[in-house]
């Protein structure tokens, strides 16, 4: 049976870059040796890292702009460190919007290294809309936001026109959407969400922003370091970042962002439009700030679920619970997830209405 992947991450990717990676775990460029076992320092992987970089600032129209493309180690969670220790002044400030466990996490460890004002948060009603009209403190080093929230299924449609530098967390919508990614001044991003295996981190970064800081850096956490290495600083992580490579060839033949973008809007606009027309079924997050990556929505009727866990289960349907924070379920629709995915968990909610109608109209 085919599945229907919905996990939130490590999360699903195309199918072509399945096979291709597999094939190179065997045999990768006809050299006879796995991804797996070549040397980080070969021609081979060079190539492949050098492609992949300038291929991330194709991508988000970065090129010639004084980006540079970095692919490190540690998760999202190692740039929430990374960020202040690289950008925050000594007895500076950065400003953060809290809109998320994991945007809330950031904020906790830029406190270790000077003063972090929350401009806005969402966290009293459970993060369920992304906070607007706030100001940003113009002597702030820096203005960090999460552009989409995977646990909450909430999105920034739009980013705060500001004279610091803007730093966002994309690591569950990155390369969904067209945006002008040139307003960013950095933009970091766990792989496993729209681009590739767990195991890499893509950081983007404008190069004039650095070693401002007045800070000693360790070397492991300097970007500028990084980049002077050309992310070869230690070894990367090899066969994450060839999927990687593989994910962004895909998107480019795919047509690019725009193309991406169109499919998204498609598969969002689907589920949310049986969840609004289903009496059976409600959303958790604001509408106007709902994510086109992670639907999250709740059965109006708890005793429904056993019903509904075993149709969706039954109809090849994977990785649709909810996070404990929220509950109920979440689909999560990223960019390899196909239309025909998502017409199928709308099949089984439609399925599940005809169900308990039918039982309501034997009742009465």
């Amino acid at each position: 049976m085919k599945k229907h992947n919905y996990s939130a991450g490590p999360c699903i990717l195309p199918k072509e870059v399945f096979e291709k990676s597999a094939q190179a775990i065997l045999n990768f460029n006809n050299s006879d040796l796995s991804i797996l076992e070549i040397s980080h320092r070969s021609k081979d992987f060079v190539a492949v890292m050098d492609e992949a970089r300038v291929l991330v600032l194709e991508l988000l129209g970065l090129e010639g702009k004084g980006y540079q493309a970095l692919f490190l180690q540690g998760g999202a969670s190692l740039e929430f460190l990374m960020v202040p220790y690289n950008l925050m002044k000594v007895d500076g400030k950065a400003a953060y919007l809290d809109t998320g466990t994991w945007a809330n996490n950031a904020i906790k460890e830029a406190k270790h290294f000077g003063e972090t004002v929350v401009v806005a948060s969402s966290k009293e009603q459970n993060y369920n809309f992304i906070p607007k009209d706030y100001s940003i403190p113009t002597d702030a080093s820096y203005f960090h936001c999460t552009s989409n929230n995977t646990i909450f299924g909430t999105q920034m449609k739009s980013f705060p026109e500001t004279n610091v530098p803007v730093v966002c967390d994309m690591s569950s919508d990155i390369f969904s959407r067209t945006l002008d990614f040139s307003k960013f001044d950095l933009i970091y991003a766990g792989a496993q969400k729209n681009m590739g295996p767990a195991g890499t981190t893509l950081v983007v970064v404008k190069e004039e922003i650095l070693g401002k800081s007045g800070r000693t850096i360790p070397s492991m956490l300097d970007y500028e370091k990084h980049i002077k290495a050309e992310s070869m600083y230690n070894t990367p992580a090899v066969f994450p970042v060839y999927a990687s490579l593989l994910t962004l060839q895909w998107l480019k033949n795919l047509g690019g962002i725009p193309a991406i973008e169109k499919i998204n809007e498609a598969k969002a606009n689907l589920l949310y439009t049986e969840i609004d027309r289903n009496p059976l079924f409600k959303g958790t997050a604001a509408v106007e700030d709902r994510s086109n990556m992670n639907a999250t929505f709740l059965l109006e009727n708890p005793e429904h679920q056993e019903t509904f866990d075993k149709m969706w289960k039954e109809a090849g349907i994977s990785g649709l619970a909810g996070h404990r924070s929220v509950g109920g379920y979440r689909a999560s629709m990223y960019n390899a997830l196909p239309l025909e995915s998502v017409q199928v968990l709308v099949d089984v909610m439609q399925k599940l209405e005809e169900v308990f109608s039918v039982q309501s109209q034997l009742a009465e």
